[in-house]
């Protein structure tokens, strides 16, 4: 290599540095993170009117009445992000979710084909997203058949 683009790729390479260094890093406090299928409460700020979430499919959310707490649940694997605007629609909290799959899972993969256990401290069978069909079939008719029987035996 010539020695100009030698001396301008490390002067690109030194600015690139200098701008990532410079770049107002994300807070802890702009990470919420959320289990799949579990809820998180989280307090907004005083004059929150309304909450926007990007996608729904990762993240659902219920706003409380009258104390300004909202109720975060995981739907789905990934990030999406939380708004947080007052009545003139300025951004009061700007924050990324982060959907994960519980810390005391256990994931069995058969070839192709994924089973999700959930251990504390035996390994049940549970339902989780990416599981093979089969598996969330029997899994989900075996909870379902252990409603009707709880539901049916309190008549």
């Amino acid at each position: 290599m010539p020695p100009l683009c030698k001396n301008a790729f490390f002067s690109a390479a030194a600015l690139l540095v200098a701008l990532v260094a410079i770049a107002p890093a994300a807070s802890a406090a702009d990470l919420i993170e959320v289990y799949l299928d579990q809820a998180k409460i989280m307090q907004l700020p005083e004059k929150t009117a309304s909450i926007i979430i990007g996608n729904p499919q990762v993240v659902d959310v219920a706003m409380l009445k009258g104390n300004r707490k909202v109720v975060l649940t995981g739907k789905g694997f990934g990030e999406t992000n939380l708004i947080a605007i007052d009545k003139n629609g300025e951004a009061l909290v700007e924050a990324v979710v982060k959907v994960a799959a519980a810390e005391k899972n256990l994931i069995v993969q058969r070839g192709l084909d994924r089973e999700s256990y959930h251990c504390n401290p035996r390994c049940q069978p549970t339902v989780a997203l990416g599981d093979a069909t089969r598996f969330m079939g029997e899994a989900s008719a075996q909870v379902s058949g252990r409603t009707i029987a709880a539901t049916g035996a309190a008549r």
